[in-house]
């Protein structure tokens, strides 16, 4: 009986074992592949088509395409409207699609605005696990920047998209000409600290991945960090959870969980204190907007505020993903930040012409 005993544990630890090797594999690199090309003015990118249920979420207006910013690793771009160049960051787990109501309440005729998607999510290139590290998405993003010739943008971002994006443009400092700052964070932490609950049980090997990939996805919580739950509705959440699915690789949620800095020894902290030391040093118009409701970065409006002290701050209810429940607000704080970086030319004052006197000369 005991012999049968010691079989049967063998056996289930043996099962363990390969079922753990499983869930923690690292993934595989899948690079998307487009079609043709697109103009924009002088320049020429991979042009991507939409797949009809992401298509069926923007206007006809929308160009979609990608940019290989090193062999392999390409960064799906969507883009509408004609004037100064808005770079919107989303963070973990959306994509550029985060911005879209954003982009209804904008008048796209005096904005350029511009959402590319993080390595690993939505329609870029999936990459493994292990390649998800602060400095690869800040040297990616700032190449797919680079690509597209800028000569200077207003930059909005929000989670993973405050310090990927923030990184970014801190490679190329004189690119930032305004800043809207949403619920994500710019400072690196000096004392071990989780930013959640959920990010401190994920970053446990084999844990981490049953929660977020075996048992359930990271996807089904979304609605538990908003506001109201109903504005992200299941075919909004299948917007951002599809295109991982059907290409075989889910790793980057969970390796984006790990990415964030827990102290000043995780591998993102120095990358983080290179951030925080751009951001401190800024002297461009910059306006917070934050959701107060958001239980993971809602009460870390303070410290934002100490870095842009001189911040319009706009207070919503909103919860983590702003850009779906007060979409409005972003673009009142972005056209500010327009009219006070790029204002319109104003028609130069009449003058009425003084009467000619015609007199006689004899």
């Amino acid at each position: 009986m005991f012999r049968k005993f010691l079989i049967v544990l063998a056996v289930l630890l043996g099962i363990g074992v390969i079922a753990s090797f499983i869930v923690t594999r690292d993934g595989s690199q899948v690079t998307p592949q487009g079609s043709g090309e697109i103009s924009i003015g002088a320049q020429s990118f991979e042009a991507y088509p939409l797949p009809d249920y992401a298509a069926a979420f923007v206007g006809e207006d929308y160009k979609s395409y990608l940019i290989e910013v090193e062999p392999g690793i390409k960064i799906h771009v969507l883009e509408v409207g004609t004037g100064y160049p808005v770079y919107m960051q989303h963070g973990n787990p959306t994509s550029g699609f985060l911005y879209r109501k954003v982009v209804e309440a904008l008048p796209t005729d005096r904005v350029r605005v511009i959402m590319p998607t993080l390595p690993g999510l939505g329609f870029s290139t999936k990459i493994p696990a292990s390649e998800h590290t602060l400095d690869n998405h800040m040297r990616w993003m700032n190449a797919a920047l680079d690509a597209l010739d800028l000569e200077g943008v207003i930059y909005v971002g929000q989670d993973w998209g405050g310090p990927v994006g923030m990184g970014a443009l801190a490679l190329s400092p004189d690119l930032l000409e305004g800043v809207v700052a949403m619920n994500t964070g710019f400072n690196a932490p000096t004392e071990k600290v989780d930013l959640s609950r959920a990010h401190a049980t994920v970053k446990t090997p084999v844990v981490g991945e049953l929660l977020t990939e075996v048992f359930r996805s990271i996807f089904d919580s979304l609605p538990s960090v908003q506001n109201d739950p109903d504005s992200l509705p299941p075919e909004v959440i299948e917007l951002y959870a599809r295109p991982l699915r059907e290409s075989g690789n889910s790793k980057a949620p969970l390796a984006l969980m790990r990415m964030v800095s827990d102290g000043p020894d995780h591998p993102s902290s120095e990358q983080m204190r290179q951030i925080e030391a751009y951001v401190l040093s800024l002297d461009v118009p910059a306006e917070i907007v934050w959701g107060m409701n958001d239980p993971i970065l809602g009460s870390a409006l303070g410290r934002m505020k100490t870095n842009f002290p001189n911040a319009r701050v706009t207070e919503t209810q909103a919860g983590h993903f702003l850009q779906e429940e007060v979409a409005g607000e972003i673009a009142a704080a972005v056209m500010r930040l327009v009219e006070a970086v790029a204002p319109l030319p104003q028609p130069e004052d009449e003058v009425e012409a003084e009467p000619v006197v015609e007199t006689d000369v004899e």
